[in-house]
């Protein structure tokens, strides 16, 4: 049986809420072999996809979605986290060495980063924000022309390298029991790059692309100080700040453009792309550019004034209505039911 190797990606010490979707694709065929791939430097700079001290950590959860073989990578002669090209260096070490001829990951900034850096150190093609693998024929599926087409990619050469979108695969438990495997790596730092910082958003913050619920504000917010209004609403959403959904507050281009929010909130091309379960559009339009960021959520609520919004056409559910109107309610709604549970 073929290896596949997952690059495994946490934040805040926890496995991405993601990750097992990508795990359940590893797996989605019996004659592959899921192994966890986990870079690991104890070192002041952790970046999410590293700061693991002790791969047993994770191994539990790993377990739960069919991961037979955990390789905790390290290197003795040299700080991993100071070179992003240190890691693609140790990744290909340990797929030469362990004879792993697939890769796959999160299509997330950091998986970004080291897929396509270890793509190139190995001169073979990559493919990023799939929604979709093969890997017995080595196809893909991803989305093209702001999602108006679906396109099946076939890689062609000796090793597979994909990301695949965040939540855009459900992941599906296939319990089995992992052994850990340590992997010491001596590469060297000829690049000229090192980090020296890195800044952290605040650990309140809900990344979008991890999201299971999504409420998102356009234009029609009018201000940043309405925004509270959305995020009012997404901790009810959410179950009241408890141990429910994971919800985010995101926006539109026009709302960012605005001066309303950060780009770190943006929905859409020139922003995060977002798989949620549940997301729900306040005051969008629906743009081809906004619907290319968030046209895989599993349900679409529209909430706009205009009834020939072109959201109508594309969202499951629709309400004719003024956000201002029908957020509130929302949340009014959201919190008495939290009080009789």
């Amino acid at each position: 049986m073929s290896l596949i190797g997952v690059l495994i990606e946490t934040r805040e010490n926890e496995i991405k809420k993601s990750i097992p979707g990508i795990i359940t694709a590893a797996c989605s065929n019996n004659e592959h072999t899921a192994c966890a791939l986990i870079l690991n430097n104890s070192t002041e700079f952790h970046t999410e996809a590293s700061g693991c001290k002790d791969a047993s950590a994770y191994k539990e959860a790993l377990e739960e979605y069919g991961i037979e073989r955990i390789i905790e990578i390290s290197s003795g002669n040299t700080d991993l986290n100071t070179n992003p090209d240190l890691k693609a260096q140790a990744l290909i070490d340990t797929m030469k060495h362990f004879d792993i001829k697939a890769l796959i990951g999160l299509s997330s900034p950091v998986g970004k980063d080291i897929l396509t850096r270890t793509a190139s150190s190995l001169n073979v093609p990559s493919a990023l924000d799939c929604v979709a693998v093969d890997f017995t024929e080595h196809i893909v599926t991803k989305s093209h022309f702001s999602g108006k087409t679906i396109a099946k990619v076939k890689l062609e050469s000796e090793y597979f390298i994909c990301g695949i979108r965040p939540n855009s695969i459900e992941a599906v438990k296939k319990p089995c029991t992992a052994e850990i495997v340590t992997h010491q790596t001596e590469v060297s730092d000829k690049s000229g790059i090192k980090v020296k910082e890195i800044k952290k958003a605040s650990s309140d913050s809900v990344d979008l692309t991890e999201a299971t619920i999504i409420i998102t504000g356009g234009r029609p917010i009018a201000s940043a100080d309405n925004f509270s209004i959305l995020e009012e609403c997404a901790t009810a959403l959410g179950g009241g700040g408890g141990a429910g959904a994971s919800v985010g507050v995101g926006a539109s281009r026009a709302a960012v453009d605005s001066g309303f929010a950060p780009h770190s909130m943006q929905v859409g091309q020139t922003g995060k792309t977002v798989s949620p379960q549940l997301y729900i559009g306040c005051g969008l339009s629906g743009s081809v550019q906004h619907f290319a960021g968030m046209k895989t959520s599993k349900v679409i609520v529209a909430i706009n004034t205009d009834k020939d919004a072109p959201i109508f056409g594309k969202c499951d559910y629709g309400i004719l209505g003024d956000l201002f109107e029908v957020v509130p309610a929302l949340t009014l709604a959201l919190k008495e039911k939290l009080k009789k549970d």
